[in-house]
């Protein structure tokens, strides 16, 4: 069972760069996306389980093509904390979330919204408070342009591997992808690097030395 306590303390205690850190130090070098993916707004914190979508592009509609079936299908199956991951591979041309999607995933309690394509709506879903995490911002529907092909399946952004049941973690900083097998180990050590940097800030702000707190405890 996927742990809610644990999310609820991540979401409370934790950042993307430790958890960037402590990836790294666990030899998963390449978890973390690109830079243009960003938040909707700087407070906003995306902390939970993949829901892997794929969408190709597409440049006509009529009634064979049904470009929101398997769209529909993911949103309304969503379990609490899970947040919908919709690979557009870099096209920024289609905005395949929007306001309502973003009120049927609140009422599910989903976790957020990650693409790497654009989002629209974007004023009323501030509103919401819901987190999204976008690769820009667009008006484009993907109707005529873009439709999702298979969830539940693997992907990428970026160059990162993504997977469902896989821990998404955005905050101002980025976004993070712990692969669902390091998910208890990572939450284990960025909770022992936040404790370490909270001890050196102390000691940083009585007087000490950045070199000296480097040598004693190697965090920076």
């Amino acid at each position: 069972m996927k742990n809610t306590e644990m999310l609820a303390a991540a979401r409370k205690c934790l950042y993307t760069p430790v958890l960037s850190d402590t990836l790294d130090s666990l030899g998963m070098h390449q978890q973390v996306l690109p830079p243009g993916v960003r938040p909707l707004e700087d407070t906003m914190m995306l902390c939970g389980w993949a829901r892997v979508g794929l969408y190709m592009p597409i440049y006509h509609d009529d009634e064979t093509v049904n470009v929101y079936e398997k769209e529909l299908e993911l949103i309304d199956s969503l379990q609490p904390d899970e947040v919908p991951v919709l690979i557009c591979h870099g096209n920024s041309g289609i905005a395949p979330w929007g306001e309502l999607l973003s009120t049927r995933a609140q009422y599910l309690q989903a976790g957020g919204c990650l693409t790497d394509g654009s989002v629209r709506d974007v004023r009323r879903i501030r509103e919401l408070r819901f987190p999204v995490f976008a690769g820009g911002i667009s008006p484009l529907d993907t109707k005529f342009r873009g439709k999702l092909m298979w969830f539940d399946v693997p992907g990428r952004i970026g160059g990162v591997a993504v997977k469902s049941g896989d821990l998404v973690f955005g905050d101002v900083d980025g976004v993070v992808i712990i692969p669902q097998h390091a998910v208890d180990e990572t939450m284990e050590k960025a909770m022992e690097k936040v404790q370490g940097e909270d001890l050196v800030r102390e000691r940083l702000e009585g007087g000490e030395s950045l070199q000296a707190m480097f040598e004693q405890h190697g965090i920076l």
